[in-house]
């Protein structure tokens, strides 16, 4: 479908907003008139005041004009002088899809690539257009794999994909206002119908007659009409504007394909998907690792770290490119990707799949500064605040802090029963003495451990006395300076590197110390430098 049958049916569905509440308006109008001329005064005063509770939610929500405006991405606006190369790919783009290159281009955090144009008159009349780029994508992709996303965001500013979502987004948002408006003045209704009701109840209990029963279901049933009726109407824009989301996805591929190629666009669409969990985890498990000790990795790498993670896991990375799951997408649907892949590959060889690969992150000029200048613009004040370490010491200072912090409740306990400082020498001498039991009972117990006696009590009180007396240990061993916190950038695990042999014997030690009758021998010549 054609730019301009497009865009003339979104100016007719918004217009069939204003069109349907015109015509609602004017019924309701006609309804009253009928009353007043053709019945008596009290029925027609009743039909007005029936007729009238509809007006306000209609009238607020065609005429209330004030629409949110569109979140803010934050990031990195970059010019020609500082990227030349990241242009000239852009400029080439447009040029070739026939379109007007953006005015802006912003580097972004997000796994993502995105088109915007602040268009004015309901997109009718084109403005700014700006580019994001998601560095998470330029870290992660080849340059042919990148060039095949922007070339897919320059077919969408040429099919004026961009100027369209503001006449949209303007449509949904206020048929989304009326609907919201009727349900309030549906639950009001039925608020006033139950509170008349309890009170007619009432004054029946009071006389001594039965009550009926409460139930105000019936109020607001006019309301409720016109809330079904606009909602159908709802269902209707959005299965028109999602068709045509779909087809202006289809036509943006195909542009993409023409320039880039079929392999690169496919792939490209693999790799975003694949890039978007492995980024989560990366958020999650490493450049977040120590803000709750107060650091993070040094300046650029809260982003730039996502490459140790892509280095290490080659062989997953190819799993996850081979099993993306395959789910048709509905006719009137935003289309699955792998329904876009699927239709990509089905196209003919177009012989350009050797075509040399490049990292795309060498578009940028200084990519070391130009991460942490990214970093500036995304991170949070309170964020930009923290102590950057380099990632060793970061892994290791931060687990010590939080060992330490766990650790803090054991020692605690420890020394509520023998009123000393709750080292590992005090919990050693503890258990010994056989206070084991009575350590445990000052540490946390589900409801399931506070019910059990005997053996089972015990039972249930012994791993969490051994988890305690571990994280004491494992802070001992670290205070020492015999063993540090090491980060796995293959499978998210922190591991405390131990003195050699101290793997293998420590577990068993550990047993020991808790067992029914303690014995802390091993534990101690373990702590002994």
């Amino acid at each position: 479908m054609s730019p301009t049958l497009r865009a003339v049916r979104a100016v007719a569905l918004f217009a069939g907003f204003y069109l349907l509440g015109i015509l609602l308006l004017a019924v309701l109008c006609v309804l009253d008139w009928a009353a007043f001329r053709w019945t008596w005064l009290p029925v027609a005063a009743m039909v007005l005041a029936r007729t009238s509770l509809p007006v306000l939610p209609i009238v607020r929500g065609m005429f209330v004009l004030r629409i949110p405006k569109d979140d803010h991405v934050p990031g990195l606006h970059v010019d020609e002088t500082r990227q030349p190369r990241l242009w000239a790919m852009v400029r080439d783009l447009a040029d070739r899809v026939g379109t007007r290159a953006p005015d802006e281009i912003v580097l972004t955090d997000q796994v993502n690539a995105s088109a915007v144009e602040d268009t004015r008159f309901l997109g009718l009349v084109a403005g700014r257009r700006r580019l994001h780029v998601g560095l998470p994508l330029m870290i992660g992709m080849s340059e042919a794999q990148l060039r095949s996303v922007l070339a897919h965001e320059m077919s969408r500013f040429a099919n004026s994909d961009t100027r369209l979502t503001a006449i949209n987004t303007r449509g949904r948002i206020q048929i989304a206002r009326t609907i919201t408006h009727f349900q309030e003045w549906v639950g009001k209704a039925v608020a006033m119908e139950r509170a008349r009701q309890q009170k007619k109840a009432a004054k029946a209990l009071a006389k001594g007659r039965k009550a009926k029963e409460v139930d105000p279901s019936d109020a607001g049933a006019s309301l409720r009409r016109m809330t079904a009726l606009y909602r159908r109407y709802a269902n209707f824009s959005r299965r028109v504007t999602l068709s045509d989301t779909r087809c202006a996805q289809f036509a943006a591929d195909a542009s993409a394909v023409r320039i880039t190629g079929r392999a690169a666009t496919a792939s490209a669409l693999r790799e975003i998907q694949v890039l978007v969990d492995i980024h989560e985890d990366y958020m999650d498990t490493y450049a977040t690792l120590g803000v709750g000790a107060g650091m993070l990795p040094p300046p650029g790498q809260v982003l730039g770290g996502l490459r140790h993670v892509l280095a290490a896991r080659g062989d997953e990375l190819d799993e996850m490119r081979d099993s993306l799951p395959f789910e048709p997408s509905a006719p009137y649907a935003h289309p699955w990707v792998t329904e876009r892949i699927a239709r990509i590959e089905a196209l003919p060889d177009d012989g350009r799949a050797s075509e040399p690969v490049e990292p795309a992150l060498g578009l940028l000029v200084d990519t070391g500064r130009t991460l942490a200048a990214v970093e500036e613009r995304v991170l949070t004040p309170q964020m930009l605040r923290l102590r950057r370490v380099d990632w060793p010491d970061l892994v290791h200072e931060s687990m010590t802090t939080y060992g330490n912090r766990r650790a803090r409740k054991f020692r605690a306990a420890v020394a509520e029963v023998t009123g000393g400082d709750g080292s590992v020498t005090d919990a050693l001498d503890a258990l010994d003495a056989g206070a084991q039991w009575q350590i445990a009972d000052h540490l946390p117990k589900s409801d399931e451990a506070r019910a059990a006696t005997g053996r089972a009590a015990r039972e249930f009180a012994r791993p969490k006395l051994r988890g305690g007396l571990t994280d004491l240990v494992e802070s001992e061993y670290v205070r020492q300076g015999r063993a540090r916190w090491r980060l796995s950038w293959v499978d998210d695990d922190t591991s405390l590197q131990l003195p050699r042999g101290h793997e293998e014997m420590l577990p068993a030690a550990l047993d020991a110390a808790v067992a029914d009758v303690p014995d802390t021998k091993p534990l101690r010549e373990l702590l002994t430098p």
